[in-house]
């Protein structure tokens, strides 16, 4: 192999983490605006960047819009006094934001998210790696990012971080139960002797080439965008940070860089979360639910593609911030309810009715 063969997949891998973290960014603008709307107020229109921002009529559309408080506020971050509280344990606490976010940055390289088709007019995913057990690694890895929380919440050597920290752990265990088994049913389907792609993501998304699984499985999808609020820790299940009780949770003691580490983390698993129920319920980059896709081949295709998923991301990524500001927090002993004794034994349920339904029809079908 060359050294180019070597050089092009770390600088693919640095675009998408450029792509990635812009994204982080804007949605945090997205939920200071949607957020503003809501509570009828105007939102972030101050921020300016010397040359673009003073162009008469578009510098002016674009600062009433936000477009530069990403920058602004990364800097801001960045440049902050660092203060390192006396009483924490000092490697821990340094090394528990970077934990936080290597996760969803990493889980990143098996999502598909686009198309093409190849000489031989097969259809390619377009993923940095392609892995027939995609979905494994994404929830072996993503379920990484509760380490950063309780170690944040341990280093920080205080009460409220500590009790975030206890919160986390107990409700990452609470619905990651339940997610894994609404997911079970779909690679059921996927499996099938009829549509035979195993673990793969990619294959998933072509299984609902007629017919989206939110349709199908319904249930399935309830269970896993429950779960998926859960585990990224927003409302109505932030008892983790839960600044009513708790200040600021786990993060009470963070502050400049650190903090804004902790804060582009939060928004990373929502990216990922929001990702990945596009690709196992919404149909991936499939156009409608019983329509073709209208995408034409080549590089216009491509890029059809992968803006009709970046849509519905940027849909779920919208319901997600909707949810935050319409709904009341739930009580601690209400989420571990709704864990333990609603979604858990609902997701066993739906599981083994799966398993008749898809063996029914599979001998149907011999």
């Amino acid at each position: 192999m060359s050294f180019l063969d070597y050089l092009l997949p770390v600088l693919y891998a640095l675009a998408m983490v450029g792509v990635f973290m812009t994204l982080c960014a804007y949605s945090v603008l997205a939920e200071r605006k949607v957020c503003s709307l809501i509570q009828r107020r105007v939102g972030p229109n101050r921020a300016k960047i010397p040359i673009v921002g003073h162009i008469p009529i578009i510098g002016k559309i674009l600062t009433r819009l936000g477009i530069f408080h990403p920058a602004a506020d990364g800097l801001k971050f960045l440049f902050k006094e660092e203060i390192t509280p006396q009483h924490v344990r000092i490697g821990y606490y340094y090394l528990a934001p970077i934990i936080a976010l290597a996760p969803a940055l990493t889980t990143m390289v098996v999502l598909p998210f686009g198309r093409y088709i190849d000489v031989n007019g097969m259809v390619q995913p377009i993923a940095l790696a392609n892995i027939d057990v995609g979905i494994l690694f994404i929830l072996a890895v993503s379920s990484l990012g509760v380490y950063g929380i309780v170690l944040a919440g341990w280093a920080s050597n205080s009460k409220y971080p500590f009790l975030g920290a206890i919160r986390s752990t107990a409700q990452m265990i609470s619905y990651e139960l339940a997610m894994g088994l609404s997911i079970l049913p779909v690679f059921l389907w996927a499996a099938s002797p009829g549509t035979d792609y195993g673990l793969s993501l990619f294959g998933v998304v072509l299984a609902q080439q007629g017919l989206w699984l939110i349709i199908w499985q319904p249930i399935s999808a309830l269970i896993f965008l429950v779960a998926i609020f859960a585990e990224t820790n927003r409302l109505p299940f932030d008892m983790a940070e839960s600044e009513t009780d708790l200040v600021g949770g786990f993060h009470t003691e963070y502050g400049a860089f650190k903090f804004g580490l902790f804060f582009v983390a939060e928004y990373a698993h929502i990216i990922m979360g929001s990702a990945l129920f596009v690709l196992l319920f919404l149909g991936g980059w499939h156009f409608l639910p019983g329509v073709a896709d209208p995408w034409p081949d080549g590089l216009l295709g491509i890029l059809c593609s992968i803006s009709w998923f970046m849509l519905k991301i940027f849909f779920m990524i919208f319901f997600f911030i909707w949810m935050r500001w319409s709904m009341p927090r739930f009580r601690y002993d209400q989420v571990m309810h709704l864990g333990w004794k609603i979604l858990l034994p609902l997701a066993v349920a739906n599981f083994v009715f799966y398993i008749f339904l898809i063996a029914f029809i599979d001998n149907l079908n011999y």
